[in-house]
């Protein structure tokens, strides 16, 4: 019997940093455990790192309040992050002043960032304990006659 595992998420939309920027730092959370991809955002000097930290401290009140409210056992020691998107949202069209009277356009963009924190599977065929080698035989050395 396959056991399913649950997803919690949570998502920032409207982020205003580049879905390129967010994803240097998603990138360092991915699949880590939930309290070392705390530490590693809280510790991040980028821009966006204290949204990522806020998001995922979300997720993970998000799973324990299901977990409250439907009454299933939750590890939130067990916890890891296993999704972490920073996906295009709306570009804003701006102008900047160009010299003799023109103007450039640039686009500032935004980014909704998606973060899924979900159960590790605990594997059953690991070993917990060290079992004892059992005592082998003792083989006959074959004697060479001379």
């Amino acid at each position: 019997m396959a056991v399913e595992t649950r997803e919690f998420r949570a998502s920032a939309r409207y982020q205003h940093v580049s879905p390129q920027k967010a994803r240097l730092v998603l990138d360092l959370i991915r699949g880590r455990g939930v309290q070392e991809a705390l530490e590693t955002a809280a510790f991040t000097k980028k821009r966006i790192a204290p949204v990522v930290y806020k998001l995922l401290a979300s997720a993970v009140d998000n799973a324990k309040f299901l977990a409250s409210e439907e009454g299933f056992d939750l590890d939130v020691d067990n916890l890891y992050v296993k999704q972490a998107l920073a996906n295009d949202g709306p570009r804003m069209k701006r102008i900047r002043p160009a010299p003799m009277g023109r103007a450039y356009r640039y686009q500032r963009r935004l980014t909704h960032i998606v973060l899924s924190v979900a159960e590790r599977e605990s594997s059953e065929n690991l070993v917990t304990r060290a079992e004892e080698p059992e005592p082998k035989a003792a083989k006959k050395k074959a004697g060479k006659k001379a």
